[in-house]
């Protein structure tokens, strides 16, 4: 006979009762659809409600499953009142876990025998339909118990998805036998299962770079989501048939406090789910800018001094996940140990009287180990990085540093524990993962109270791709392959500059300390030096050590604003930046640091362009020193070695020398500095065999390991920047830097390089002739004068409020004015520049152009007409204004 499977009135089903929810569904006066609909209407607006009073999500989830159960049991009983045997209704998936968030997919299977399913069919089909009038999306199966069990057998998808069925109506005896069936003796052995749900996850971790802590995670998928519990409750199941994760805890798998730490990790994972869906009305598991902000609101949180709310929400977030990404390593390694049995056999090895190994993972040999030597909190990581073969950590001693690390804090100060920590850095192999699993098992933070402060804080930018801790150790993870002979490859040049350095372990401390002060508020490089020195003396180095390690934390930023921001060709620019640095070995220092850095923060930050800059100033910087600080070179001095340089090449022998005087002749000592030999005759070449009806002349070509370089050579024209810059940005092109300059008669030599809007160099030979094309065309055209850019700004950067700023000082130097612009990022950014400069009056010298991120932060070197500085206070407040108006509007307009 037909059954409903009546669930027990705990504290989440007595939202919605069953007496009451049938009683609303069947008040329908003869309307069936809109009864059920305003039903469910009228739950989303419970469940909403209890959400901002702040009942617990276990209980929000339950309930709206429970609502959910209630509603397909009564439309099944309206369009199935005869199928008391051969069909049955049952819940797979999430909902039947019963889990489900506002807009969860509900995933529903009818079992059938062939005579009911033959008899029921059209049935079925209004039911179904039934359903989506309704507004239930649901994803539906109907199977045969043979055919459930022959696709179960073979996919494991299928197989966890019917793990987790429930029964909601109809006959009990199919589901008994779909129970029956896939069993373990009948399919997907426990061991079999185990394996299978761990490369499950390392595949599904791997999707993310095996990191939880990118900017917008997948609160389900990302790795410490709600996934990775499931996983555990999966294998759980199999293996002890356990129907909850209370259960472990019942069978001495989990302790009290790790049993409470998993479900308020999960109760706050469901509630940040549900607020996703509650804010944008569909199924939505990423935490995407937009969204985080919104959800900080709903979450209480309000901006302070030091910390914006977003980032308050989003630093919990990623430490709930580092503390469940603790539990599920701990808890798939007892499944390992208990389903295959690894270590029951295996040989135990000695390493001291505190620590032993046993089949590759190291344990310590008594539960009071750390309770009676805290110091060995830190002893556990340094062994492990000794012996590079062992795998881990087990799981009991495991728990015990879960249980005992905060007594590392009691012996901060204690000589031994330091000299253990320093030696970590001073033995350097395999010193990034032991740091990771310090931080991960909640040491390394506790240890230095400093880097505690900074786990899981983000920055609300699309600059910094990763939590501060998380960018620490890939900045340290980076030195490290530097100094690795098998990483060589990937940076040969770098690499050969690292193997300079005497010291690396001191490189190896100040890119842990470097970002250290973020969490502390002020000048970040300020406070980490300070760290940085005290944490050296303390450690035993030298007073030397500690100053050199100080000095890197204090200037980390340094080379990358200098390559990026300022005029490296300029000689006075470059003798400045080595007085700063002071002497060869601190520039290699610095130069593998600021790689190092670069690379750890956003992947798509370093290129070839930028390789090139900072390669640039780090060789002009050591023939500054080969020279002698108090000795700089003049610009005739580097004018006359570049042209030596370019001459020595041998493209440039064919070219007439009297021919080559002529055209050089004609530019200023700028030109020359302000590109590489090679650029110098690839110009000079096609000049020379360029007629003067022929222009412009238009040259496209990847030269140098620059990135891609566009150069235009004719007579100079009104707004030729604009124009020339709004042809790039209209064909998708990221224009990275700006070499303006104009001959003595009256030519401009422009250079700009440029890259995909993604980022991704420019390799094919038929863009390369797009770009061509589309520059001569409209440079040609006299009668152009405004190229618009219709390209629409990407959706990441609309969630961003960057207010523009533009900064006046005057480079005497060089006897003329920069400006610094620092606003939102936006299509056809640098023609809008250009026309305002045109429309003043204004000429341009040089440009360095940076996007970090959502922000723009670019550098315009400019004179007047007569090329002489713009010092009038009045014309300089204009120019401030019209700017910020200017752009503001257009970047209103793009949103």
């Amino acid at each position: 006979m037909a059954a409903e499977i009546e669930l027990s009135e705990d504290d989440s089903i007595a939202v919605f009762s069953a007496r009451r929810v049938r009683s609303r569904l069947r008040a329908d006066g003869g309307k069936p659809v809109a009864a059920f609909r305003e039903t469910l209407a009228w739950g989303r607006e419970r469940l909403v409600g209890l959400f901002h009073e702040g009942t617990p999500a276990d209980s929000l989830v339950h309930a709206r499953a429970h609502l959910v159960d209630e509603v397909l049991r009564e439309a099944w009983t309206q369009f199935l009142p005869q199928a008391d045997g051969g069909l049955a209704l049952i819940a797979v998936g999430g909902y039947g876990r019963g889990e489900l968030l506002p807009h969860s997919d509900i995933d529903l299977l009818v079992l059938f025998d062939e005579a009911a399913l033959d008899a029921a069919k059209s049935r079925l089909e209004n039911f179904f339909a039934f359903l989506w009038d309704i507004g239930l999306d649901v994803g539906s199966a109907v199977r045969s118990v043979p055919q459930c069990a022959e696709l179960a057998a073979t996919d494991v998808t299928v197989i966890t998805n019917l793990t987790e069925a429930r029964p909601l109506i109809g006959d009990l005896s199919l589901f008994a036998a779909l129970t029956d069936a896939m069993r373990p003796e009948q399919m997907w052995p426990v061991d079999a299962f185990f394996r299978a749900k761990v490369a499950e996850q390392h595949t599904r971790h791997a999707k993310f770079d095996d990191s939880a802590y990118k900017l917008e995670p997948n609160v389900k998928e990302s790795p410490g989501g709600l996934r990775d519990i499931h996983t555990v409750a999966w294998v759980a199941k199999r293996h002890f048939g356990a129907s909850s994760l209370t259960e472990l805890r019942e069978r001495g798998f989990l302790t009290k406090t790790e049993c409470d730490e998993l479900f308020a990790g999960q109760d706050f994972l469901w509630r940040v789910r549900f607020a996703l869906h509650m804010i944008t009305g569909r199924h939505e598991d990423r935490l995407l800018f937009d969204h985080q902000n919104k959800i900080a609101t709903l979450f209480g949180y309000e901006d302070q001094d030091r910390n914006r709310a977003v980032e308050q929400f989003m630093q919990l977030y990623y430490r709930t996940i580092k503390s469940l990404s603790c539990l599920n390593d701990m808890l798939l390694q007892l499944f390992e140990e208990a389903i295959l049995g690894r270590g029951r056999d295996a040989e135990v090895k000695p390493l001291n009287t505190r620590f032993q190994t046993r089949n590759n993972y190291i344990e310590a040999r008594a539960d009071d180990v750390f309770q009676k030597a805290p110091w060995a909190l830190i002893e556990v990581f340094a062994l492990m990085q000794q012996h590079p073969k062992l795998e881990g950590i087990s799981t009991g001693t495991l728990r015990l540093i879960r249980r005992d690390r905060r007594l590392i804090e009691t012996v901060r100060s204690d000589v031994g524990t330091r000299e253990r920590f320093i030696g970590m850095f001073q033995h350097g192999d395999g010193l990034t993962r032991a740091l990771r699993r310090m931080n991960r098992y909640g040491v390394l933070g506790r240890y230095l109270p400093v880097f505690g402060q900074i786990i899981g804080h983000m920055q609300y930018d699309l600059f910094h791709t990763l939590t501060v801790d998380e960018h620490t150790l890939r900045l340290v993870r980076n030195l490290r392959r530097l100094n690795m002979e098998r990483f060589k490859h990937e940076l040969p040049f770098f690499s050969d500059v690292m193997a300079k350095v005497p010291r690396p372990d001191l490189l190896f401390i100040a890119g842990l300390f470097h970002d250290l002060g973020k969490g502390s508020g002020g000048d970040h490089s300020e406070v980490g030096a300070k760290e940085a020195e005290k944490f050296c003396l303390d450690h035993g180095l030298s007073h030397a050590d500690a100053d050199l390690v100080s000095w890197l934390v204090r200037n980390h930023l340094l080379m990358s604003l200098t390559a990026q921001r300022q005029d490296i060709s300029n000689p006075d620019i470059v003798t400045a930046f080595a007085q700063k640095v002071g002497d060869r070995s601190r520039l290699d220092y610095l130069l593998v640091l600021t790689v190092s850095d670069i690379r750890a923060t956003n992947p798509a930050l370093w290129n070839s362009w930028r390789e090139s800059l900072l390669r640039e100033l780090y060789h002009s910087t050591k023939r500054a020193f080969d020279r002698g600080l108090d000795n700089p070179y003049t610009l005739a001095e580097r004018v006359a070695e570049q042209r030596r340089a370019a001459y020595a090449l041998p493209t440039a022998r064919h070219i007439d020398g009297a021919l080559t005087d002529r055209i050089w002749g004609r530019f200023d000592a700028d030109y020359f500095l302000r590109h590489s030999p090679a650029e110098l005759v690839w110009h000079l070449d096609a000049i020379a065999q360029t007629a003067e009806e022929q222009l412009p002349l238009v040259l496209v070509k990847t030269l140098d390991g620059r990135g891609t370089t566009v150069f235009v050579y004719m007579r100079d024209r009104d707004h030729l920047f604009g124009l020339s810059t709004g042809v790039l940005a209209k064909l998708g092109l990221n224009i990275l830097d700006a070499r303006i300059n104009t001959s003595a008669d009256g030519y401009a030599l422009d250079s700009f390089v440029v890259m995909e809007s993604d980022g991704s160099p420019i390799e094919n030979t038929h863009r390369f002739e797009e770009i061509g094309t589309a520059l001569r065309k409209v440079l040609a055209d006299p009668a152009i004068s405004v190229v618009d850019v219709n390209r629409r700004r990407p959706t990441r950067l609309r969630h961003f409020d960057t207010p523009t700023t533009v900064s006046i000082s005057q480079d005497t130097m060089r006897n003329r004015t920069m400006l610094e612009l620092v606003c939102a990022d936006q299509p056809g950014l640098l023609s809008l520049v250009g026309r305002v400069f045109h429309k003043r009056g204004i000429l341009l010298d040089a440009a360095k152009i940076a996007t970090i991120g959502e922000r723009a932060e670019d550098v315009f070197y400019i004179t007047d007409r007569q090329h002489q500085p713009i010092t009038s206070d009045k014309a300089l407040d204009e120019l401030r204004e019209v700017l910020t108006r200017t752009l503001s509007n257009a970047e209103n307009a793009h949103k």
